[in-house]
């Protein structure tokens, strides 16, 4: 019996447990590749933003360049240049608003993701969690317990208080009687019983 490995060593209990840690891994793969899905999605919202904001910029600076360009003719250059500089300006606008689009669409993207795939994933990784670290701690007390003479006799008189008659009849015919006689076969056997409830295997059990 290994006391740190968080399984049963009973076939059928072992096998729950894999099929649940199949079934949960498989149910958070499920629902982060949806998070992932939706994560994408709005960032290619962000992706618009930061391609209109490049392209904005890049028509602002060829704009200004333009306006500076103009504004150097004689009479007529301050004219000319005017509107390119407004004309600058409002493409910075542009490229601030897609600025603004990309910076949102990136926390939205990653707020949104973890608001589709987060509450399905604890809604059964929870349950799982408290029944597997349940299991793990009394497996671990059960096995320090049948670690010792004392423990295994108090084992045995667990089972005695816990297990159906047909049970404890198949250990001994007077189980009671045995244990008050500390037989050990006996409180052996009625110490395995208790473990073989818990899903423990119960080789190389001393009485």
């Amino acid at each position: 019996m290994t006391r740190y490995v968080p399984y049963a060593s009973r076939p059928h209990r072992l096998a729950f447990q894999l099929i649940s840690d199949i079934v949960v891994i498989g149910w958070a793969v499920l629902w982060v590749w949806i998070g992932l899905a939706v994560h994408h999605a709005i960032s290619t919202i962000g992706a618009a933003g930061r391609d209109v904001e490049n392209g904005a910029n890049g028509i602002a600076g060829n704009l200004q360049s333009a306006g500076h360009s103009t504004s150097r003719v004689p009479l007529i250059g301050d004219a000319l240049g005017k509107p390119l500089n407004a004309a600058a300006d409002a493409a910075r606008d542009i490229a601030g608003a897609g600025h603004s689009i990309e910076t949102t669409a990136s926390w939205l993207a990653v707020l949104l993701a973890l608001a589709v795939a987060a509450p399905p994933i604890l809604a059964l990784a929870m349950p799982w969690l408290f029944l597997r670290l349940r299991f793990f701690l009394r497996k671990q007390r059960l096995v320090g317990l049948a670690a010792t003479p004392a423990g295994v006799q108090l084992l045995a008189l667990r089972a005695l208080a816990n297990r159906p008659l047909r049970r404890l009849a198949s250990v001994h015919t007077d189980p009671v009687g045995a244990w008050r006689r500390e037989d050990p076969a006996a409180i052996s056997g009625l110490a395995a019983l208790e473990l073989r409830a818990a899903g423990i295997g119960f080789r190389g059990l001393k009485g």
